[in-house]
């Protein structure tokens, strides 16, 4: 009988060391009591609970939690009310504060963060409530942050998921948007049309610019034209002169000359044509031929 009993007291013993052996987990904490008063915290590792004397009270995790909220009935300063829903981000920075600083915490986080963002849109207009988002979370964070230290709670930060107006400041606010966009697609119509307009009577402006231009130098070639064609005339004939007087001609050569100057002579409105005695000594007198009288 005896050899029976040691054994199993041996069990029994080894038992109750492994049921008092205990590891506490990564991002974990656990609260022990000493005798129903708080002893200390476990925290993550290998520890020996002693039997009767140590009670595990609250086996807390200390990663970073994420509460979410049901909506919430606001009233703007402007007296409209609105249904507002957040996010709170915290986790555990003291577990012993946590364990005993408040019953229920996230209740009470919930509850503080509600209270909080009516104070916070209670002070703010619609507008101010729906363009201020960034400026409520950071309020509201602040608070909550400063509230919750005594809780061993650390509030890394809230966010404001929706924002919900009534049915009827919707509709006014889908009108006043609608408004909107047709002034201001009212307002870009008009000014292409403006900057259309502007840029064809540019447009124009510098073709008849460039009409104007190409008409001026085209009289300009033509008068270069013509002036070097009469100065081109003119260095011929002085160059038949040059070759005439070069060539020495004789009497009959002169006296041609002289008859096809009178027979041109002629062919104008002149009706009297005076010719020398000599017609042989025209040669000296050729520019004093004849005297033409008009009637």
């Amino acid at each position: 009988m005896e050899f029976i009993f040691g054994p199993i007291l041996i069990v029994i013993i080894v038992v109750i060391l492994l049921n008092c052996i205990r590891i506490v987990p990564q991002a974990s904490a656990w609260i022990i009591e000493f005798l129903g008063k708080y002893r200390c915290t476990w925290n993550a590792g290998l520890h020996f609970k002693i039997p009767v004397l140590h009670r595990i009270v609250k086996k807390v995790s200390l990663k970073e939690q994420v509460a979410d909220f049901e909506p919430q009935p606001v009233i703007t300063k402007d007296n409209v009310t609105m249904m507002v829903d957040s996010v709170v981000f915290f986790y555990i920075l003291d577990p012993k504060l946590f364990a005993y600083g408040v019953e229920r915490p996230v209740a009470a986080i919930e509850n503080l963060s509600a209270t909080t963002l009516r104070n916070i849109i209670g002070s703010m207009t619609l507008d101010e409530t729906l363009t201020s988002r960034d400026e409520i979370n950071g309020k509201i964070t602040t608070i909550l942050d400063e509230a919750t230290d005594k809780w061993g709670i650390k509030v890394s930060r809230v966010e404001v998921k929706n924002i919900a107006p009534p049915k009827s400041i919707q509709d006014a606010m889908e009108k006043q948007m609608k408004a909107e966009r047709e002034k201001r697609e009212a307002i870009l119509t008009a000014e292409g049309q403006k900057q259309s307009a502007i840029t064809l009577a540019e447009g124009e402006k510098e073709a008849a610019i460039l009409r104007a231009e190409a008409v001026k130098q085209q009289r300009i070639r033509e008068a270069e034209g013509e002036a070097e064609a009469l100065l081109a005339v003119q260095r011929a004939k002085a160059e038949s002169i040059k070759l005439i007087n070069e060539a020495n001609p004789g009497s009959g050569y002169i006296t041609l000359k002289s008859f096809e100057t009178a027979e041109k002579m002629a062919d104008g409105q002149a009706t009297k044509i005076v010719v020398p005695s000599d017609i042989s000594n025209l040669a000296g007198t050729i520019s004093a031929l004849s005297e033409v009288v008009k009637k």
